[in-house]
């Protein structure tokens, strides 16, 4: 990094933790819990330290700064807070806490030797342990500096089926809005059966890909975070084996003996806090998944032109594919966690709304 960027990373790091003393301090205020507010007053302080460890080595560096005020943003986020309660604050602080880690381990690695550089680090390791803390009062695992998680089979199937359904649905009204023989029909819908499966095969292969590229680069991020705050990661695998019933001593004295190994330490903090495991899909097989999934989908709507003509291929194929869209939306709430009807009724809606504006568009374009 170029001395100028350095230097403005260094002032976007001194506003950003003027503003988490800021929006600490309101949390405090709003807070009812004596224990919580003590909490929040506390990190305010921290973060106090913070900009004043920023101000000195900017200065030092003849940057001159003003006396922090809190960003439109900060204000914005007080407000709501004020007029909603803590808990509206509490979420978007830990992601922030995760953000600084990353950015003060970048920073950590790209600064030149000296005060700001040791600096980073020790922000670093005090923004994981901010993050620790708020990850107890929101009830959440995991460090929010990592990225991590599969689709897995089952989504990759309803969601597969569900974009070659839709989009095929939609694509054989037009075709029957322009009046068109039923050959014509079926030539089309294949047609756009094998283009939406190939191209949703192509994407889901390349998100398998880029997974893989975001697990490695997790995996690296928490090698450098093992190395660079290995006091702050044996906390953490303690609390792990807390959370899964062993004694806390008993908890303290395990994570002690698993760091003292670092592949050891890594494969443990993989497995249990990032939770990516060996059986993780490949590019090739998501790509089939997906891609076959969707094929499946978008035949629906051609099916009855295979073996009817006329007015009973299209009634069937309207009923086959509206009923399937009630189905797909029903799976999809197992992902979303919505109640099963509502989720299969807003699905229903979106393919006779498609089938409706695909019929319009054809019959309009051969007028």
């Amino acid at each position: 990094m170029s001395e100028a960027k350095i230097l403005a990373a260094w002032q976007h790091h001194w506003r950003d933790e003027a503003d988490a003393a800021f929006l600490y301090r309101v949390l405090a205020d709003t807070e009812t819990d004596a224990s919580r507010k003590d909490i929040f007053r506390r990190l305010a302080e921290i973060e106090d330290r913070h900009v004043g460890l920023w101000r000195r080595i900017l200065e030092e560096h003849e940057v001159t700064l003003p006396t922090p005020k809190p960003s439109a943003r900060a204000r914005l986020l007080a407000y709501l807070a004020r007029k909603f309660g803590p808990a509206v604050l509490l979420s978007l602080l830990l992601r922030e806490e995760g953000e600084e880690v990353k950015g003060y381990l970048k920073l950590h690695r790209e600064s030149p030797a000296g005060a700001a550089r040791a600096t980073a680090l020790t922000l670093a390791q005090e923004s994981a342990q901010h993050a620790a803390q708020l990850r107890e009062l929101t009830g959440t695992e995991g460090e929010p500096w990592h990225r991590t998680g599969s689709g897995g089979f089952l989504r990759n199937v309803v969601y597969g089926f569900n974009d070659g359904l839709t989009a095929n649905f939609g694509l054989v009204a037009g075709v029957l809005g322009a009046n068109v023989q039923t050959p014509i029909v079926m030539l089309s819908g294949v047609a756009g059966m094998i283009a939406d499966a190939l191209s949703m095969g192509s994407s889901g292969y390349l998100a398998a890909k880029s997974e893989g590229e975001v697990y490695a680069h997790e995996i690296a991020m928490e090698k450098e975070e093992l190395r660079l705050m290995p006091e702050v990661e044996e906390q953490e695998l303690a609390l792990i084996y807390e959370a899964k019933g062993i004694e806390g001593a008993r908890a303290r004295l395990m994570a002690r003996e698993v760091m003292q190994n670092p592949s050891r330490a890594l494969d443990e903090k993989v497995r249990e806090e990032l939770k990516i495991g060996e059986a993780h899909s490949t590019p090739l097989k998501e790509g089939w998944v997906t891609g076959l999934s969707t094929a499946v989908g978008a035949f629906i709507p051609v099916a009855p032109f295979l073996f009817l003509q006329g007015f009973w291929a299209v009634w069937i194929s309207f009923t086959l594919s509206m009923v399937s869209h009630f189905a797909v939306g029903a799976a999809r709430s197992v992902f979303t966690g919505r109640g099963f009807l509502r989720s299969g009724f807003d699905m229903f809606v979106v393919g006779l709304g498609v089938a409706v504006v695909g019929y319009i568009v054809g019959d309009l374009i051969v007028k």
